[in-house]
């Protein structure tokens, strides 16, 4: 069996990587001779659906399957065949980050079919979801992240199965917050979060991963 967490942040070392690396120790306690990888959406060049449509082409070699040629396509083509999936995005003026927006376009637009009767046949695996943003858990739901993530993770659950997820409050993002213009936060406050809650964050991370595969192994 194989599993991806695949990584929407720029910071390949930091609280989202950190969470998905737990997660994937959750799925390997689960499942201990699995393969998992962690893939960095940052770490190479590739671009959105270009809205080329190849992917349905009536009666076309290419149908459900993206066909853009660029560094994403040979790790798209393993992780659509994977048992189950980790995502993981800080939130950027209120979504995922532009790379985790245009892997999902990858991911999910050539399974969805333009068909009353027609469905495109896929592999269909446990997804989860690891959001870190700077808010607070009341300020959040203030702004609506829940109401947009849940309303995105309902079209992944149509096109793969339900999604589970972890929000990830007030992070910790700077190493030395007085280089930078950033007052809004309470340094000393953040610190406190980064040890006391994020160690109780990281075990729900593994906890997720522990769900993912139990799942997989529901659906295999």
């Amino acid at each position: 069996m194989k599993f991806f967490a695949v990584n929407g942040s720029p910071r390949p070392k930091c609280n989202t990587a950190q969470l998905l690396d737990k997660a994937l120790e959750g799925v390997k306690s689960v499942f201990p001779d699995a393969e998992v990888e962690r893939v960095n959406l940052y770490d190479f060049p590739f671009h959105g659906c270009k809205s080329c449509f190849a992917c349905k082409v009536v009666n076309g070699k290419h149908y459900g399957k993206c066909v853009q040629k660029d560094d994403l396509k040979p790790i798209l083509e393993e992780i659509v065949e994977s048992d189950g999936i980790i995502l993981g995005s800080p939130i950027y003026l209120s979504d995922v980050t532009g790379n985790m927006r245009c892997f999902l376009e990858r991911f999910s637009f050539p399974f969805v079919a333009y068909s009353k009767t027609e469905v495109v046949e896929h592999k269909r695996m446990p997804l989860a979801y690891i959001y870190t943003m700077n808010a607070s858990e009341e300020i959040s739901h203030q702004i609506g992240y829940h109401d947009l993530h849940d309303h995105f993770e309902r079209g992944l659950a149509m096109t793969f199965s339900e999604v589970d997820h972890l929000y990830v409050y007030e992070t910790y993002q700077f190493k030395d917050y007085s280089r930078y213009v950033s007052d809004a936060f309470d340094e000393s406050e953040r610190r406190e979060i980064r040890k006391n809650r994020f160690p109780k964050d990281l075990e729900s991370a593994f906890e997720l991963g522990k769900k993912i595969a139990i799942r997989a192994k529901q659906l295999d």
